[in-house]
């Protein structure tokens, strides 16, 4: 079709369909992201301390963590492009999709054949299935906790996200990103620590020493590697939201602008 003008109705539902290509992928790549991680959950801690002027500092880090600051990236590209209400959205089929993960796990340990299951839940090393029920125990208790402490946590990030851009009627892109992602963050790290240890016993502590101290080294490992990884993830962005402001057609600064002198007109 080089050189012939398409039909407005043409053009127009290629772009629609182009807008929710693009909110597919990064819906997927959310629920994606968030099934790996509530599956790895705190299956393995990595031991990633280190030394600072002869002084070692401990860090201890969930593997089931690694991905998931990739959800924080997707919510704020989808209330930056798409608003609040499709964030928001995305964010309860993310726990649906927990809930789902749940099912399944119950439903492949009680059917067939029975297990004999010692007093720690779990079958004798040597079965063939163990591993499944090991899997099963740490991640049932990671998805209960996680599923807590990711409402509260994707809601408080799509809360402080639209929160910033109305302040900022709709600039300082680095403000919403980084300042709801770094409270939001916070927040889960500490709801995610605590409920996994008090309500499933699934954080590796010695409960010959006091339990606090101990849980704050993973709270704040936790919380540190969110921190580095969502003021790295400003660069990212930053460009994706250059790309896809071309790409959708769509200026996110101007249509919050646009917004925001219409309110202000409707007040008058």
């Amino acid at each position: 079709m080089s050189g012939t003008s398409l039909p407005y109705d043409y053009v127009d539902s290629e772009l629609h369909e182009r807008r929710e290509r693009v909110f597919f992928v990064l819906a997927g790549v959310f629920v994606g992201a968030m099934t790996l991680l509530n599956v790895l959950g705190v299956s393995r801690f990595l031991d990633m301390s280190f030394e600072v002027g002869g002084v070692q500092v401990p860090f201890a880090l969930a593997v089931g963590v690694l991905p998931y600051p990739v959800t924080f990236l997707c919510t704020d590209f989808i209330s930056e492009f798409y608003g609040r209400a499709r964030a928001n959205f995305v964010v309860w089929v993310g726990l649906g999709l927990n809930l789902f993960v749940l099912g399944f796990l119950w439903l492949g340990g009680v059917l067939p054949p029975a297990v004999e299951l010692g007093p720690n839940g779990l079958p004798s090393p040597e079965a063939y299935d163990f591993a499944f029920f090991k899997i099963r125990q740490l991640t049932t208790g990671a998805v209960v906790a996680s599923m807590v402490a990711y409402l509260a946590a994707q809601l408080c990030d799509v809360h402080l996200f639209h929160f910033w851009k109305r302040l900022t009627k709709g600039r300082h892109l680095w403000l919403r990103n980084n300042g709801s992602t770094l409270v939001s963050q916070m927040v889960d790290s500490f709801a995610v620590i605590t409920i996994t240890h008090f309500w499933a016993n699934g954080i590796p502590i010695d409960s010959a020493a006091p339990v606090w101290p101990q849980l704050w080294v993973f709270i704040f490992s936790g919380y540190v590697f969110k921190l580095t990884v969502a003021l790295l993830d400003t660069i990212p962005f930053y460009l994706g939201t250059a790309w896809l402001t071309k790409y959708l057609r769509h200026d996110p600064v101007a249509a919050a602008a646009a917004a925001h002198a219409e309110s202000a007109a409707a007040g008058n």
